[in-house]
């Protein structure tokens, strides 16, 4: 047999390598991507030694990237993206529009053309959906409101960069490109662009109604039906084939990217019962492919432009990493959101990924991107990649230290927000023996519902501000901002409360909750949402707390453990011994 077989000595060395470099990075107590990124720049064109194929491993990056977006649509319905439109939607534009104006002035200070200035700002706009989600995995808030903010903000910029991939080709006449294709040097034909931007949006409308209307009860039958054989390879197969399947046929029929059309196979995927399952077989394939997406980022740059244009370099990674996060946090501020939320969404939007490539490639190809300005792109993307888990790390440290010493940040906790304390008009049952209720997702639905049905007075405390304005319009008592406030706990009457329950899987700050709660109320019993079986024996253990696993009976259980104990809380209360004892 051959041993130059490019595809097996493509991979062989980017898996390798990328193990010994991130085992290293990782006990040098850095970010194993780092190690990933040092991986591909080895391996790539611009380093002696072996030189790995760049467009197989990119190619292989682009199974990776559908293979991670499909997992995300699994956990990530139609209901969440909706829920989190009024905040991603012009938050995506806006922060889209400012990032893009920094990388226009930038570029045009340095004498680039009309059209190379443009393609660079927007290449700078658009944030990695693969470090996104990586970073959102680690820290375990994915499936967390802040997560799906996030996620939904990167699925708008998506949309936005397909209706860009699409329109440049005929607009780049008139930005002084050479046209490609499609374009002329007299300038653009209006008539052929709004035909060009009607057909793309209709098609990317089509391809979503398709997917709702028909994938959602397609995709989850076919499913069911493999189930049913009884085989795990089948199982796996169909997952993996629905996933990579049908992003290369949106691609294909529709124009739309791989990615984007893996995330609303996902979606449709979730339909099913077996969703959890789905996700569970192709997590060891999407962990492969990511880092073979990582290898082949590194692959693309040049070491050479540090020491060439350093204050370049620098000047595109202050856009990307201060420009665009001063702005996402100041947006999302605006939208009366907590400062937790406001840092945490900003910190995944400080850094740039596959859809600035593409688009370096595309401006490149029509004449419109000067020939450096696809490694200063390269260069802050693989800069701020790197640096961006660091962001993640330093939330909260921040968080407390501006608090401490910043008047304004305890000002921007919304403790002025009218939802963000209980109305005067609430009834006295739910100011004490209350069951505070952190989260309301389908777990917290679920133990609220049991509550509702059994008489229970619980009080919500939400992070998702419709949500809480539906709530308190239904008639729950709710209040608005991050649990991990103290003031969120007090509005919520925790002192006198029997139970804590803390239904969000944001498990990074549950402690810091539980310790707030029994601060202010030394007996109070907890019961806790976790997502593994170490962190739910940490839980028991450090904060005396009844957890819950995360699976697919999680909300029936955790909503009959609480309604079991605050039924005996309340027989106890009213027992004629506990009513002697207080007369």
């Amino acid at each position: 047999m051959p041993h130059s077989v490019t595809l097996i000595n493509t991979i062989a060395a980017a898996l390798g390598l990328a193990l010994a470099l991130g085992f290293v990075a990782t006990r040098l107590r850095l970010p194993a991507l780092i190690g990933y990124l040092l991986a591909g720049v080895v391996i790539g064109p611009y380093t002696p030694g072996f030189v790995a194929d760049a467009a197989m491993a990119s190619q292989l990056a682009e199974i990776g990237v559908m293979l991670l977006m499909f997992g995300v649509g699994l956990h990530f319905s139609w209901g969440d993206l909706l829920a989190v439109r009024k905040i991603a939607v012009p938050g995506a534009v806006v922060q889209m529009m400012v990032a893009t104006a920094l990388g226009m002035a930038l570029a045009t200070w340095w004498g680039w053309s009309l059209g190379g200035a443009l393609v660079f700002g927007l290449a700078l706009s658009v944030a990695s959906t693969v470090v996104l989600l990586r970073a959102l995995e680690t820290l375990g808030i994915l499936d967390s409101h802040t997560g799906r903010i996030a996620v939904g903000w990167l699925v708008v910029e998506d949309l936005a960069m397909v209706l860009v991939l699409v329109l440049l080709p005929p607009l780049a006449g008139w930005l002084g490109g050479n046209g490609g294709e499609g374009a002329t040097a007299q300038g653009v034909d209006g008539t052929a662009l709004w035909k060009t931007l009607g057909w793309t949006l209709l098609q990317v409308g089509g391809f979503v109604a398709l997917m709702l209307l028909v994938g959602r009860r397609l995709f989850p039958w076919v499913l069911w039906q493999v189930a049913r054989t009884g085989s795990r390879e089948l199982f796996t197969l169909c997952v993996v084939a629905a996933a990579v399947g049908i992003a290369f046929g949106s691609a294909a029929l529709f124009g739309v990217s791989f990615a984007l059309g893996a995330f609303f196979a996902g979606m449709v995927m979730r339909e099913s019962e077996f969703s959890h399952r789905a996700a569970q077989e192709s997590l060891p394939l999407r962990d492969a492919f990511a880092v073979l997406f990582f290898v082949s980022v590194g692959m693309l740059f040049d070491p050479a432009v540090l020491w060439d244009r350093p204050f370049q370099v620098l000047a595109v990674v202050a856009i990307i990493m201060l420009g665009k996060t001063l702005a996402a946090a100041a947006l999302v501020l605006a939208f009366r959101y907590p400062l937790n939320t406001a840092l945490t969404v900003s910190a995944s939007l400080a850094q740039i990924g596959e859809f600035s490539f593409i688009l370096v490639a595309l401006g490149s190809s029509l004449g419109l991107l000067p020939p450096e300005g696809a490694s200063l792109v390269l260069a802050g993307a693989l800069i701020s990649m790197a640096l961006n888990p660091m962001l993640f790390h330093a939330i909260a440290p921040l968080q407390a230290w501006l608090r401490a010493r910043s008047a304004l940040a305890r000002r921007l906790e919304q403790r002025d927000d009218p939802l963000a304390e209980l109305p005067m008009s609430t009834d006295a049952r739910y100011l004490a023996r209350q069951v505070v209720l952190v989260g309301y997702g389908r777990v917290g639905r679920r133990v609220a519902n049991l509550l509702v049905a059994n008489d229970i007075p619980f009080v919500v405390a939400e992070q998702n501000r419709e949500l809480v304005e539906s709530l308190r319009e239904s008639g729950i008592a709710a209040v608005f901002g991050d649990a991990v406030d103290p003031a969120v706990l007090i509005q919520a009457h925790i002192a006198r409360a029997a139970m804590l329950v803390i239904a969000t899987p944001d498990t990074l700050n549950v402690r810091q909750i539980i310790t707030t709660a029994r601060t202010l109320n030394p007996h109070i019993e907890t019961v806790v949402r976790s997502h593994s079986g170490d962190e739910a024996r940490r839980l028991a253990q450090e904060c005396d707390s009844t957890v819950f696993l995360a699976d697919e009976a999680l909300a029936q259980a955790m909503a009959h453990h609480v309604l079991e104990r605050t039924e005996a809380r309340r027989a106890r209360h009213t027992s004629p011994a506990s009513l002697h004892s207080r007369v």
